[in-house]
This record gives structure tokens, sequence and C-alpha cells, in this order.
């Protein structure tokens, strides 16, 4: 190698050396305001359809889910008739919205060009958090628990192209909420939160196979999955302001560390292009509102990159990694229901 070249490859290792340590910027380059919504706690979580630019978002005090232009930020419809709206899934080869309605108790299919009402699959009460296969096109969805006054929770697996429950996981909880689902494996990985464990579920065989105490930090609510590393990272509220990201590896289910983050986590995802973890807290409390943005290398190092400022209740949010933004939910209430636009430099 001459030392030209020599020359230039050190710089190149310099740059991306760099680049790899460089903190996380953020900025918000737009807001969505979600019109007509009342006062209310929070909403919850969103979708996108990245080819036909549209963004779901759920505000649950309007009771309804909102449609948005992914670029313009203009409202193109709001669906109504929901009692409780949560999740969002969107298949782009369908066309079609699938919707969690927790105090209905059903799944909710529209047809995503006139957002008619297709179908509804009938669960229990307090269907809520859902996790999708995209192999088999089935979806996983958390229902029944303390929500619907019984002793257990049922995962409800639903066939997305026929339209059909097709089988339930029952699982002795009173709350299952964030699942994060193996590629390699049927394994499905999900937050048990009124006993502080994290579920391992079979997913073919549709069973429990094991439970994993939750040690380093309490009411385990969010998760996400970095699968080629074996990581497992499960957000956790221990407090009204403070929460921390527990790692877990997943060959062994033992926990490794905990990262501090803020208080009423609710969203959380792992990029395996840059090694980030992306936490959404909603801290209940003024100026409460921090997006936190972690690295980890492949050593499983970890680096606070970003703390940055959303909203108070902002708790949900979705990362797009297709255009690099990060689309953080905010609720009605010290002000107007919105949608914050950060743009990944």
């Amino acid at each position: 190698m001459n030392k030209v070249r020599l020359a230039a490859f050190i710089l190149l290792v310099v740059a991306s050396i760099a680049s790899a340590q460089e903190p996380a910027r953020l900025t918000l380059i737009q807001t969505f305001e979600m019109p007509e919504v009342p006062i209310g706690p929070y909403t919850d979580h969103l979708a996108v359809d990245v080819k036909g630019h549209r963004l779901f978002t759920t505000p649950q005090a309007r009771k309804s889910v909102q449609v948005f232009d992914l670029d313009t930020g203009k409202l193109l419809q709001n669906i109504a008739g929901f009692e409780n709206p949560h999740s969002v899934l969107y298949r782009e080869d369908l066309d079609q919205i699938y919707v969690t309605d927790g105090g209905a108790g059903l799944l909710k299919i529209f047809s995503g060009r006139d957002y008619h009402l297709i179908k509804s699959v009938k669960l229990l009460p307090d269907a809520d958090s859902i996790g999708y296969d995209p192999a088999t096109k089935y979806l996983y969805v958390t229902n029944g628990g303390e929500g619907a006054k019984l002793d257990y929770s049922l995962l409800s697996v639903v066939d997305t192209t026929k339209g059909e429950l097709v089988g339930d996981v029952k699982v002795a909880a009173g709350s299952l909420e964030a699942m994060a689902l193996e590629t390699s494996s049927p394994k499905i990985y999900i937050d048990i939160t009124d006993k502080n464990q994290v579920a391992v579920i079979d997913r073919q065989k549709r069973t429990v196979l094991q439970t994993w105490p939750v040690t380093k930090g309490k009411t385990n609510i969010a998760i996400a999955l970095d699968e080629a590393h074996h990581r497992l990272f499960v957000g956790c509220r221990n407090t009204e302001t403070t929460g921390v990201i527990v790692v877990f590896d997943t060959q062994t289910g033992k926990e490794m560390e905990a990262l501090p983050i803020a208080g009423w986590v609710d969203y959380m995802v792992y990029d395996p292009a840059t090694g980030r973890i992306y936490a959404s807290c909603g801290s209940r409390v003024p100026n409460g509102g921090h997006l936190y943005v972690y690295h980890v290398d492949t050593e499983g190092n970890y680096k606070l990159l970003a703390k940055v400022p959303t909203a108070p209740r902002a708790k949900t949010a979705l990362f797009v990694p297709e255009i690099r933004r990060i689309y953080v939910s905010v609720p009605h209430y010290e002000e107007e229901a919105r949608v914050l636009v950060y743009q990944i430099q």
C-alpha cells in the first residue's frame, strides 16, 4: 500500500470512528396539529405507511384514529367509533389498517383506501399492545387481565390476511405490555408488568417457555430487541420521574445492566444500522417529556448520546428508519394535542 493510499485509509478509519462517536443530533423539523382532541391523559401508539406517505395516530381522548400526510402534516382522515384505541398496524400489500380497541375488546380492520370498517375480531377487554410476524402475517395482541377483571391475560393470534382469530396463549399475568419478536426463532419476549417479569413465549407451540425476573427496574412496560447481539432492552417506570432500561442477555436470561432514563417510558426501539436505542419518556411533570438516545457498541459498552426535550406525557413515539425520522405523540395536556417530528442528522 503506497503512502497516498495509506493516508486515505487512515482518514477513512478516523472519520468512521468520529462518526460513530458523534452525539446524535435530533432536530425538530415539523409539528402536526391533532385537531379537536379533548383534554386527556395520553395518546397511544403510531404506525406509518411509508409508500403512501401517511401517519396513523391514536388520540384516545378523541376516541379516534387520525391519519396525517407524512410530509405536510395535513389531516387526511379522522376514523371515529372507538372506545379506547391503542395500537395500529398497517399492511401495505392489502392496504388495510388494524387497530386495537381496548374498551370494546376488539381488533378493528379498516380499508386504507376509503377508511371504512371491513371487519372486527372479537377479543377480551383491554386489547392493547401488538407484535407482527411478517413471515406468517400473524398479529399478536395482548388482552384480558386486570382490565377485563381476570386473573390471567391472553396473547391472541390473529391471521391478518383472513381477519380471523386463530389461537391464544394464556399467561398467568394481570397485565401484558410491549413485546419483541425474534426472526431467527419462534420466540416472543413480552413484559409482564404486574409481576415485574419478562415472559419468553414460543409462538409456534403457543406456550410460555420461561419467565425472567426484572430486578434492576420496576414496572417494565416497553421493550426493544438487538437480535444479532442477543440483547433485550426492557424499559421500566421506576417512579413518576425516573426509569431505567434493563439490558438482558437473551441466551442466558440474565440482567446485564441498567441505563438511566426519565419516567413514564412507553416506547423503545433499537436501530441496528447505528447501534442506537431510542426511548420516549413522558414524565407527567412540567417540562418532563424527553427522548433518550443511547449507543451500544459491539462490545456491549453503552453511552448516552442525547436527551432531547419533547413534552409532558409524550410517552409514545415511532422511529421510521426509511426517512430517519422520529414521530413523538403528545396528548392535549398543557397544550393542544400534536405530533412532534424529529429529523435524525
